[in-house]
């Protein structure tokens, strides 16, 4: 499981949230059988998703989905997140890679290619706000800066990094966001953006620090105060985990799209089997289940 921690820094001139997500990202990485780039870009927009869920909510009940269409290989990005911790998503193409960059780094950027990028907010009461901006690098950390500063006129640092091994495993996930508060000082700015010319990569310095402590690197000098959240059982920091809303109920209602000859073609063929696009997971239906759907149509027929 993640964690999320928030504060302020810089005598009030910033506000912080930042995610530890090895966890969320390896288990995403198992359920779709991705990449190590797709592992990368997944799981940035997944810790994306999820800082923004509490950046951006107003209410608790509201969550935030990244929806990306990229030109690339990958093909399209989906990241849903709230403020109860609760993350999950998935890629148009899971297998889809692409060689290292000069660096010798995952090339995210390349995977996505130019596209758009939209982020929408769902209140409880289901309306959705939802606007769009065109993809900066496709690197996602970039992109999600771009967003908040055009969309929503937050000036802010992003900082979202993903460190797969050569074995595969998700050996640390994470991200940053830091939020330029009105009135904040012109040396506290500058001192911010010193420091983060000297970060070689959140990843990296969540692996080698553990959260505070790599938080406290980019902010070095400028005096973090994390958010206390002891009155609320939560002196680690706030849960994050890969959870789906899906359930074997869903499912079944799914099948309902398909008339009475493609359902007993089903059945005939020893069942049906649906596959959730969010988590991966398998929902399979008997011959009788499926047969049972065709009765309970022609009996919601006869009653209309």
């Amino acid at each position: 499981m993640g964690r999320l921690i928030r504060g302020l820094a810089g005598d009030g001139s910033f506000r912080i949230l930042a995610a530890e997500t090895t966890d969320v990202v390896e288990e995403a990485r198992q359920r779709h059988g991705l990449s190590p780039t797709a592992t990368a870009a997944l799981g940035r927009a997944l810790t994306g998703a999820a800082l923004l869920a509490f950046l951006l909510s107003k209410t608790p009940r509201e969550r935030v989905t990244l929806k990306i269409e990229g030109e690339g290989p990958l093909g399209h990005l989906v990241a849903e997140a709230g403020v109860d911790g609760k993350v999950r998503g998935y890629v148009g193409r899971p297998e889809a890679d692409v060689p290292l960059s000069e660096k010798g780094k995952l090339d995210v950027g390349r995977l996505i290619g130019p596209g758009e990028l939209r982020v929408m907010r769902t209140l409880p009461n289901g309306e959705i706000y939802d606007s769009s901006v065109p993809l900066v690098s496709g690197e996602i950390a970039e992109d999600l800066a771009h967003y908040l500063l055009k969309s929503e006129q937050i000036p802010s640092a992003v900082l979202l990094g993903v460190r797969v091994s050569p074995e595969g495993p998700v050996e640390a996930a994470g991200g940053m966001v830091v939020q330029v508060l009105p009135g904040a000082s012109e040396e506290a700015i500058q001192k911010l953006e010193a420091n983060l010319k000297e970060i070689p990569g959140f990843s990296s310095l969540l692996k080698e620090k553990g959260l505070e402590d790599a938080v406290e690197k980019v902010l070095e000098d400028l005096g973090f105060e994390a958010t206390s959240l002891k009155e609320l059982g939560l002196e680690g920091g706030i849960p994050v985990r890969f959870a789906c809303r899906c359930d074997r109920e869903k499912a079944r209602d799914s099948l309902r799209f398909f008339g009475p000859e493609e359902l007993e073609e089903m059945a005939k063929e020893g069942g049906a089997e649906v596959v959730c696009r969010w988590c991966g997971e398998v929902y399979k239906f008997s011959p009788e289940e499926v047969r049972a759907l065709i009765a309970d149509g022609a009996h919601e027929a006869r009653e209309g």
